[in-house]
């Protein structure tokens, strides 16, 4: 987890966000424990109880289970559920801007397959072999 705070948010906001983050880029797998409202607190210098309110909306939202004396822990389908609400988040809150800029700048999906693609490391879709296209003999 990033160490730096910013003023745009609570922090116990920003630590939910960055739990969140941690199980859909798949660092947190499903049964795997979060690290311990004291060690969190310790290691960012926060307030232990800022730290178990930000742990506290993840249970309010059902992605992590609380067990008695043992931590909290990822809940079985949370990285599913958070795939499904941050698609609709995305699509309905960035994609209108997004699309809008997309259009503004004239840009066809073409350039944008091929420069995310780069952007990404991979090759982009007209430099990976088709089978189905022929290459001319010599």
């Amino acid at each position: 987890m990033d160490r730096e705070w910013n003023d745009n948010q609570p922090i116990y906001r920003q630590l939910r966000d960055r739990v969140v983050a941690m199980i859909l880029d798949g660092v947190l797998k499903e049964g795997d424990p979060l690290p311990s409202v004291r060690n969190v607190a310790a290691e960012y210098r926060v307030n232990p109880l800022t730290v178990l309110k930000g742990y506290q909306e993840l249970v309010d939202e059902q992605l992590v289970e609380s067990r008695r004396g043992r931590g909290m822990f990822v809940n079985t389908g949370a990285r599913d559920l958070l795939m499904r609400d941050e698609r609709r988040k995305f699509l309905a809150e960035e994609w209108p801007r997004v699309a809008l800029t997309i259009q503004r700048l004239g840009l066809r999906a073409e350039e944008l397959l091929k420069e995310g693609a780069s952007a990404n490391g991979r090759p982009s879709p007209e430099a990976a072999p088709n089978p189905a296209k022929k290459e001319p003999e010599k």
